[in-house]
């Protein structure tokens, strides 16, 4: 589980800097013993982060809950339900996510599945099996659309089916006092697992966040939790590097300093989750105040190497991982290697939080809040709002690409002059987001946009990114409005062909998908940075690829 520079030059100096600020201030000692006296800010943001510490204590505190979570694995068992469907966003659901995809469902549990979407094609063929399904509704607020809005759907067909009454088919993970464990109760649902509330969503991945999802998939917590504590045990060690969270931390920190914010992201297949768990916490953690750490996952091996990254590899066979390690060793980037197998995925949760909290130290940054997070919600609200009273959503000034397909430019963008030459924008240093709100474990959608992503890569020479909507906007979409002003955003909204009303809500999933994406445009639209949004009445692949070629031609 070490950590290391393979290649020395300018940014070996601004690591050991680094290591030296974590020294100095008795950073280990005073993240353990919470002496928020080391934070910049005031005792307001002070506050904020002494009330969002609870991970340090998490491996504790869930050793205290298996026996709990073990008999509810069984009774989920015991119960002969189908499937398991966990319905959350961000937090609630990414680690739960990773859990099933890096160690899968143990034999004799149900299928488990993650919804955290709202495209109608996606929430349709989650709910498929609602009358036969466990629904884990995830939480910490109590209020967060996404999961309450599938939860109506949910509920309606659980009704419909005569497998009432709906509350007994769900389980809640909350925070003390949400209006959803209050719903929880009244509703009588099947169970209620109360969290510690002085843990974020992100941070939550050892919590009951964690936890629940993954006794349900019939893990073994014990095996879970182990190498977590044992990561915990050395990440108090006072030496930074020495420190297997400090030391990575410290990496990151450097290279976002150093002009090196870019952080590649090479995982071996069976670790390759990882990195959706990794985007968020890294993201939105330290993209704020017009700096942060971008996390890239998934590159093509063609990607183009520049001078603005730091590498971090976890062993592993991965020819494309490979292929891209070879050529950042080639071009002398900095680069850390990580030990690591699907059995100690625990440990890399905690081993992240400890090194993404030292960055967020070592950049100044408070790690623990999102302040642009709530400029999206806000603009999906106020569309909402007036697609209730107006019938519609508005759209946005644009030009056509052909295909039916309309691109709408940032004002940051339409200064560059057509649309069609957004991408003209791209400078060195800079990076190109593909947003898009399509659903995403379509395999045709995934694969035009890698499609997609390639040629934007080869025509910018830039790192590119991939989201799903809404997905990024709890991930990747802090760091796009509160980092700095070096990112191209392409938010690709084609309206769904299928569209599926929302229970008791004056509009459908695709409405509230078509408002994400809008909402989310205006925002990055708000703070001047560079976007294009592209929309489509009709849901042709081909098409869409074809017209959004033309934004990649030279």
């Amino acid at each position: 589980m070490s950590v290391f520079l393979i290649e020395p030059g300018p940014l070996a100096t601004q690591y050991q800097v680094a290591l030296r600020r974590l020294e100095v201030i008795g950073f280990a000692d005073a993240l353990w013993n919470r002496r928020l006296d080391v934070w910049p800010g005031d005792a307001a943001t002070h506050a904020v982060i002494d009330n969002r510490l609870g991970w340090l204590d998490a491996t504790t505190f869930a050793a205290d809950q298996i026996a709990r979570l073990e008999g509810f694995a069984a009774a989920v068992r015991d119960d002969r339900y189908t499937d398991v469907v966990l319905l959350g966003m961000g937090g609630s659901s990414l680690a739960p996510e990773v859990l099933r995809r890096v160690l899968g469902v143990a034999p004799g549990q149900p299928r488990f599945r993650v919804l955290d979407s709202t495209d109608p094609a996606e929430v349709r063929d989650a709910l498929a099996t609602a009358a036969t399904s466990l629904f884990i509704l995830a939480s910490k607020s109590g209020t967060t659309i996404e999961p309450l809005s599938m939860a109506a759907e949910a509920s309606r067909r659980i009704e419909a089916a005569g497998a009432g009454p709906a509350g007994s088919r769900f389980v809640a993970i909350t925070d003390a006092g949400t209006q959803l464990e209050t719903r929880a109760r009244a509703e009588s649902f099947r169970d209620v697992f109360i969290n510690p509330a002085n843990i974020g969503g992100r941070f939550s991945a050892l919590s009951l966040f964690g936890l629940v999802p993954a006794a349900a998939m019939g893990h073994d917590l014990r095996a879970l939790l182990a190498p977590a504590g044992a990561m915990a045990e050395r990440c108090h060690e006072t030496n930074p590097a020495a420190n297997p969270g400090l030391a990575l931390g410290a990496l990151m920190a450097a290279g976002a300093l150093a002009g090196c914010d870019k952080l590649t992201l090479l995982l071996p297949p069976s670790l390759e989750s990882l990195g959706l768990w990794i985007e968020q916490l890294v993201a939105e953690s330290t993209g704020k105040a017009g700096v942060g750490v971008l996390p890239v996952r998934g590159e093509p091996e063609t990607a183009p190497i520049g001078d603005d990254r730091v590498g971090v590899t976890l062993a592993g066979p991965n020819e494309r991982a490979d292929t891209l390690a070879r050529r950042l060793r080639d071009a002398a980037a900095p680069m850390a290697r990580l030990e690591a197998t699907p059995a100690t995925i625990g440990a890399e949760f905690f081993r992240w939080e400890v090194a993404t909290t030292a960055a967020g130290w070592l950049l100044g940054l408070n790690p623990f809040d999102e302040p642009n997070v709530g400029l999206a919600k806000a603009a999906t609200s106020a569309l909402l709002a007036r697609y209730e009273r107006e019938g519609t959503l508005p759209a946005p000034e644009a030009v056509t690409a052909g295909e039916g397909v309309a691109l709408a430019p940032s004002r940051a963008a339409a200064i560059y002059g057509s649309p069609l030459r957004v991408l003209d924008t791209a400078r060195p240093g800079d990076y190109v987001a593909v947003l898009a709100y399509v659903p995403p474990s379509s395999p045709d959608w995934q694969a035009a946009l890698e499609r997609l992503r390639t040629a934007v890569a080869r025509v910018t020479g830039c790192v590119t990114t991939v989201g799903f909507g809404p997905r990024y906007l709890h991930s990747t979409g802090q760091i796009h409005k509160g980092g700095a002003d070096n990112g191209v955003f392409i938010v690709i909204a084609p309206a769904a062909d299928d569209d599926l009303a929302i229970p008791h809500a004056p509009y459908s999933f695709g409405v509230l998908q078509q408002a994400q994406a809008i909402g989310d445009f205006q925002s990055l639209d708000g703070v001047g940075r560079r976007a294009i949004l592209a929309t489509a009445s009709h849901r042709d692949v081909a098409r869409l690829e074809r017209a959004l070629g033309t934004l990649v031609t030279p």
